[in-house]
């Protein structure tokens, strides 16, 4: 019995992220308080591929969210997921917005579960910013406007 949880324990532990470098911390004007963004210590695989994975975590919300970035070709894709809501948020080049999850993305598991999103919220996320934004700058700016998507707040 003992050798079944230390194997079980190991199992999950190769599956745990760590984060130990912040990127960025901020402000967010929401009961979440204020904001530290980490980078993961190992990428992680979305479709096959290594991206970039960081965390969010506030001062006044056990709330902790995961982003990971999906580079393709004119278009980055922050896959945003945490207990209760996940989204993605796009930079096109054009403009940097919220969208419900790809389907694409359906496959390993990441879809938009409506039941708790804020439908007012979503849609005046629509378009954040105009022009290009880098990572740490798009990450901030999730860290800013997520906590408003969810009716559970």
């Amino acid at each position: 019995m003992g050798l079944i949880l230390l194997l079980a324990g190991v199992a999950n532990a190769q599956y745990q992220r760590t984060f130990s470098k912040i990127v960025a911390e901020g402000t967010t004007s929401t009961p979440f308080g204020n904001y530290t963004i980490k980078v993961g210590d190992q990428p992680v695989l979305l479709e096959g591929e290594k991206v970039t994975c960081y965390q969010i975590t506030y001062d006044s919300s056990p709330i902790s969210i995961e982003i990971l970035v999906d580079k393709e070709v004119n278009c980055k894709n922050y896959i945003v997921t945490s207990e209760g809501l996940s989204v993605m948020y796009s930079c096109n080049g054009t403009y940097f917005g919220v969208n419900r999850i790809d389907e694409k993305y359906n496959k390993d598991g990441y879809v938009t579960d409506e039941t708790d999103l804020d439908k007012l919220s979503y849609y005046h996320q629509k378009i954040i910013a105009r022009g290009k934004q880098e990572e740490i700058p798009a990450a901030s700016l999730i860290a800013c406007y997520y906590p408003l998507l969810s009716t559970k707040k």
